[in-house]
């Protein structure tokens, strides 16, 4: 099995590459930001991302998507992470695709993935309760009523919530892991758009006895629910992925032009060391993510460790990359001016996101055995 990217794999890379350059460039996030945009994204960008069949990349061709899997996600992941777009595609396109892929029943998946392949739909899975990623620690109760299901609690960091048309509430009942499908419009449900440090958009939710119908749940539990995470995770893995690759060629670009004391500072070893690290730093996160893409596409069930160090290294080399980055452009890399800022807080947010390297770190510990 190769890890390169077919010829297909490839031409998919290039032509999201110039759409994002040209339609979702990191300009319109800072326009996005300055504006304070109530959505978080451009519409008529998402609209024009569908339409071209990216929102629905994972989506099977008999429910409106292109059929593909891991590895063309983490194609569309690393170039949105290069040009930092704002797009609503890793929760609704991945995550939330990949759940009603694995646990929803036929009605629900005829209902909505159509929808999600065609931008019409935006939906996203509501699991976190704090501050950290702990899908384990599910405090949201569903409990038995009537015929029925009664949600109560909170949700938070929401991925796209605000926007969302469809909810994805993972709850504690009496037999397990549950999750519901909740639309945007369900009685006793609250939305509220919290701007988090990347100027990207999540929510908190908010569930007051929430009455659902037997069919709002979803037919798979915990195992589904994990399987859609991993998904999730390594989606934000290429993402960062995509970061550090952006970063790293801005720096070197900075390196072989800027001069001090009358020679370029690309020919300072000091320098050269630094950047030699975080090539091969950068590189082992690549071969890391590969490995977790392939492992989701071959047997999903048995991808969680690969998952865990691609989310892990990726996460520690974006991080690196970005702290570089700022470092070796002085105190120009800490203005406004250069968009290295913007690079560090989405690097820092995905981070968090559906786990940071220390939840993945002690994950994989756990599975091996630690």
């Amino acid at each position: 099995m190769t890890l390169l990217l077919n010829e297909e794999q490839t031409m998919l890379r290039d032509s999201a590459r110039s759409f994002l350059a040209e339609s979702a460039p990191v300009a319109q996030l800072r326009q996005l930001r300055d504006s304070a945009d109530p959505a978080g994204f451009a519409g008529t960008t998402w609209s024009a991302f569908a339409d071209l069949g990216y929102a629905g990349v994972a989506i099977p061709e008999a429910q409106g998507g292109a059929g593909l899997g891991a590895v063309e996600i983490g194609v569309l992941m690393e170039q949105i992470g290069r040009h930092l777009s704002a797009l609503p595609f890793l929760a609704s396109g991945v995550v939330a695709a990949q759940l009603l892929q694995r646990a929803g029943h036929a009605a629900q998946q005829s209902q909505w993935l159509p929808r999600i392949a065609r931008g019409e739909v935006i939906a996203t899975l509501a699991i976190d309760e704090g501050p950290k990623h702990k899908p384990d620690a599910l405090a949201l109760r569903a409990k038995r009523r009537g015929d029925g299901w009664l949600l109560s609690g909170d949700k938070h960091f929401v991925p796209d919530g605000h926007v969302a048309s469809l909810l994805l509430v993972a709850a504690r009942s009496a037999d397990g892991v549950a999750v519901f499908a909740v639309p945007r419009d369900t009685a006793g449900l609250q939305v509220e758009r919290t701007e988090m440090a990347d100027a990207h958009n999540a929510a908190v939710v908010r569930l007051r006895d929430v009455h659902l119908p037997e069919s709002a749940r979803l037919a798979g539990g915990d195992a589904a629910l994990q399987q859609a995470l991993d998904f999730g995770r390594a989606a934000a893995a290429a993402e960062l992925l995509g970061i550090a690759d952006e970063v790293f060629e801005r720096t070197l670009d900075y390196l072989k032009q800027r001069k001090q004391f009358g020679r370029l500072i690309g020919e300072f070893q000091a320098l050269q060391h630094r950047a030699a690290t975080l090539y091969v730093d950068i590189e082992l996160a690549r071969a890391a993510l590969a490995k977790a893409l392939h492992a989701l596409d071959s047997a999903p069930a048995q991808a969680a460790e690969a998952v865990a160090i691609a989310k892990a290294k990726c996460g520690m080399a974006a991080t690196l990359a970005v702290q570089e980055g700022v470092q070796m452009h002085g105190g120009m890399g800490m203005t406004d001016q250069l968009d290295f800022g913007l690079f560090m807080k989405r690097a820092r947010v995905l981070q968090e996101l559906y786990g940071d390297a220390g939840f993945h770190m002690d994950r994989l510990a756990r599975m091996r055995g630690y």
